[in-house]
């Protein structure tokens, strides 16, 4: 297998920067015209250490969604994703969008750790139970939001009871070997106990994977795998590359909505 052939996707998708600058600007108009968001909230004092955290409407008591970008742990931040919220408040879902701090500077633990905070918050403010999601790097970090022992933390088990990983990486040896895996810094030890793969299933969990199927061999391979391992369900979508596959968050009347807001709204 060619690692890096396998995992570099932006290489695999010449066409990404222009994906990414559209996502930047329908992110912008997205949260100049949604009324009910908080921007900004802290879960942390470091400056990265933010969420946003949108709602369908006033109040608090509304299921509650938390969306983490990717950009392999070391680019972007959630000002590029606000509007992958679009689809679930309009299926009456409330949606929040961390930033975290990036590798090299941080370790991959630590971004795992604030993840972990971020949720608390999200606790903290009315969430009693929280769906997870999240695109590529943001696919590893909700599988590790899933396997925290939350009551080891004074906070409810079962906190986070549900995932949708998208395009998500599970198994983080074989980035190892590859300009990816120079950023992370990570030696094999480490790298394996990091792999949500290598964790035992959460008692009890609800994991839909979902990957585009235009995405390398290793991506849906990796997707296959991890839902297989847990006990959950996986589906690639057609026709979609590592960067297209968000395109349905946008769309409230996707399938891939109505599934999240299902699980959200069964928590």
């Amino acid at each position: 297998m060619d690692a890096q052939a396998e995992y570099d996707n932006r290489a695999r998708v010449p066409e990404n920067p222009a994906i990414i600058a559209g996502w930047a600007r329908d992110a912008a108009a997205f949260r100049e015209g949604w009324a009910e968001a908080e921007l900004g909230l802290p879960y942390g004092p470091g400056e990265r250490e933010r969420l946003d955290l949108f709602r369908p409407g006033p109040g608090t008591d509304w299921p509650t969604a938390l969306f983490i970008h990717g950009g392999y742990w070391q680019a972007l931040d959630r000002s590029f994703f606000s509007h992958c919220a679009r689809g679930l408040l309009a299926q009456g879902v409330a949606v929040a969008v961390p930033s975290y701090d990036l590798c090299p500077a941080v370790t991959l633990a630590r971004i795992v750790e604030q993840m972990r905070k971020a949720v608390g918050l999200l606790h903290r403010r009315g969430a009693r139970r929280v769906l997870a999601t999240g695109h590529s790097a943001g696919g590893h970090l909700t599988a590790m939001l899933m396997a925290t022992d939350w009551a080891a933390r004074g906070l409810p088990a079962g906190l986070v009871p549900a995932g949708l990983p998208i395009s998500g990486v599970f198994e983080l040896l074989p980035l190892l070997p590859t300009t990816i895996g120079a950023g992370l810094r990570l030696e094999a030890e480490e790298a394996a106990a990091l792999s949500p793969a290598s964790l035992p299933p959460p008692a009890g969990a609800r994991l839909h994977a979902v990957v585009g199927g235009a995405e390398s061999s290793e991506f849906i391979r990796q997707s296959r795998d991890f839902a297989t391992a847990w006990g959950g369900s996986w589906e690639a979508l057609p026709g979609l590359n590592h960067f297209t596959v968000l395109a349905p968050l946008t769309d409230p009347g996707s399938a891939l909505v109505a599934r999240a807001a299902r699980i959200a709204q069964e928590l």
